[in-house]
Formats: structure tokens, C-alpha cells, sequence
């Protein structure tokens, strides 16, 4: 018998671009022999989901930014007993403010850069910020996704613009030190017991600055190399911070959490709850370097958030 999904995506956040092109390929994807698929934008079709939750077996989250992968959405399909695939409220919260997110990594012994936060009204202290974590410093909001609002700032003229941009996302801004060195990215797939996937290595075009919007979503904008040539003591030190900080940060179902290496030292950087959901997305791509199709995936992922949902 089919299962009845509801593909949810759209939604009212800067990404909602990005959201509808994934949850289209998605929606292409799933076996129509086995999923009877319902889609619902967040942004008109709450009511209708709400109306339809007693014919719903699972729900496919293809969410990004904020109402969607920050345990607003997640919190209330649980009031409605859907399944989900991926991670509950309390991990999706945590995810999605990466300040929140840093003193947990702190707590847990995850390596990152060091940090600073600016709220706003406060003035920017650039001498002090400089004088602590060198430059060139990162600069991002605390809440959001895509890159969007992020500048790597290499002189401290140009510091205080940054913060400015990064304010326009959210109140609260991280400034963080730059670290030089190979991106990877570490994808985690499992409930109870994880598995870390193949790493990717990142290498955006040399025009742009780093993995912003444009090189995550621009077609061959970026280099993705699966599996990441960085040797395998550093390969599997990188999986275990991946499976790390997916536990840590109370994770579930699948997450990615992208690092940085210089030398023989690893920094986690941020984990995401819902990565990108298209054939070419890096999660997918690791998932098939281990021998898991997409479409075997999105079954794998559905499966997960049932058994998820049977265990709370």
C-alpha cells in the first residue's frame, strides 16, 4: 500500500528560491509506486496540511532558513503526530542559531575558530576585534543559511559595512576568525547509530571570495570533490567530529557539518539540519559516493523519520 507524503516547501524565508527548485526534484524523484506525494508551500497551505494531517504518513521537509529548518515547522507537525524525516525541534533550534550552536561545540570539545559577537546597538570595536582574532575575520548573522548576509572582511575599514549587511539578516552578528585552508564537508545518515559518509572537498571558483549563494547554487561555480583528498587520518578525525557534533547538537536522521582543515588541524564550522535536497546537492552526492541513490535516499530518510517519530 502507499504511503501518503507531504512534501513541504516554499516557505517565507530568504531561501525560499532555492526551497522550491529542491522540492521540485525531490517531488521528481520519489517513487510514485510507493508515495502517494502531497506538496504544500508554508507560505498559503498551512490550513489544508492541518486539514489533511489524519492522511499523512510522513512529511519531507525541503525547508531552508528560517520556519523551516529552525523547529518551527517541525514543532508543529509533531502537534499534528506527523512523521518527519531529520532532526526534532530542540536540534533544529540549536542549529539554526550558530551562536547557540558554538557554545555547545565549546562545551563538547569540538574544535572552531575563535569568536566574537556583536548585538545590535552595540558599536564595533574594531581595534579590539582585530587585535583578537586577526584578519582576515569572517562575518555572519547568528540565524540564517545559504551564506546569505556573510562577508570574509580583509581590512578593518571595511568591518564595520560587514556587520551592517550581516544586521539586515538578524540582530545578533559572529565575527569569527578566518582560517585558511581545504573545506570539507561531512555528511552523517542515521537515528541511534550514524553513519559518517564519504567527506566532500569544496573549491569555489577563484572569483568567488568563498561558498557563497552564487557558488552553492550556481551550476559549476564550485568544485566538488567526493571523496576529499586530505588523507585518511585527517578523513576520519573529520567524520568523527561530523558524527560528533550531530549528537551533540541532539541530531537526527541525516545532518552535514562543514569544517575546515589547515595543516593537521580541523575546525567545524556550522551543522546543518536540512542540507540541500537535489540530485547534485553535496549531501546526495556523498550519499551516492557510499552507494545510495537519490531516490534511495528519500526512501532511507522517510523510513528514519517514522522510526524517529515511533520512538518519541
Amino acid at each position: 500500500m502507499k504511503k501518503t507524503v507531504a512534501l513541504l516547501c516554499g516557505g517565507v524565508s530568504s531561501e525560499r528560491e532555492v526551497s522550491l527548485k529542491s522540492g521540485q526534484q525531490v517531488f521528481e524523484a520519489l517513487d510514485k509506486e510507493k508515495y502517494e506525494v502531497r506538496r504544500y508551500d508554508p507560505q498559503t497551505d498551512l490550513p489544508r496540511l492541518v486539514a489533511d494531517a489524519g492522511r499523512i504518513d510522513a512529511a519531507l521537509i525541503i525547508l531552508h532558513g528560517a520556519y523551516g529548518e529552525d523547529g518551527t515547522v517541525q514543532g508543529m507537525l509533531e502537534l499534528l503526530n506527523i512523521p518527519y524525516q531529520g532532526t526534532g525541534v530542540l536540534g533544529s533550534a540549536l542549529c539554526m542559531n550558530k551562536l547557540a550552536a558554538k557554545l555547545v561545540y565549546e562545551r563538547c570539545d569540538i574544535p572552531i575558530p575563535a569568536y566574537a559577537t556583536i548585538r545590535k546597538g552595540q558599536s564595533v570595536q574594531i581595534d579590539q576585534l582585530t587585535a583578537r582574532l586577526g584578519l582576515p575575520v569572517v562575518v555572519k548573522p547568528v540565524v540564517g543559511g545559504s551564506s546569505i548576509g556573510m562577508t570574509i572582511v580583509r581590512s578593518a575599514d571595511r568591518l564595520q559595512a560587514a556587520v551592517n549587511d550581516a544586521f539586515e539578516q538578524d540582530n545578533t552578528v559572529l565575527v569569527e576568525a578566518f582560517i585558511q585552508g581545504i573545506e570539507v564537508t561531512g555528511s552523517v545518515l542515521g537515528n541511534d547509530d550514524p553513519e559518517a559518509l564519504p567527506l566532500i572537498e569544496i573549491i569555489p571558483d577563484p572569483k568567488h571570495d568563498f561558498f557563497n549563494y552564487e557558488a552553492k547554487y550556481i551550476l559549476g561555480a564550485s568544485q566538488e570533490i567526493c571523496p576529499a583528498r586530505i588523507g585518511p587520518a585527517l578523513t576520519a578525525r573529520a567524520q568523527s567530529l561530523a558524527r560528533q557534533a550531530h549528537r551533540a547538537l541532539f541530531c537526527s536522521g541525516y545532518s552535514r557539518t562543514d569544517m575546515m582543515v589547515r595543516g593537521d588541524d580541523i575546525y567545524v564550522l556550522e551543522t546543518n539540519t536540512i542540507p540541500g535536497m537535489t540530485p547534485t546537492s553535496l549531501f546526495p552526492q556523498a550519499a551516492r559516493e557510499a552507494g545510495i541513490s537519490f531516490d534511495q535516499l528519500l526512501d532511507r530518510l522517510i523510513e528514519l523519520g517514522i522510526q524517529a517519530h515511533h520512538n518519541r
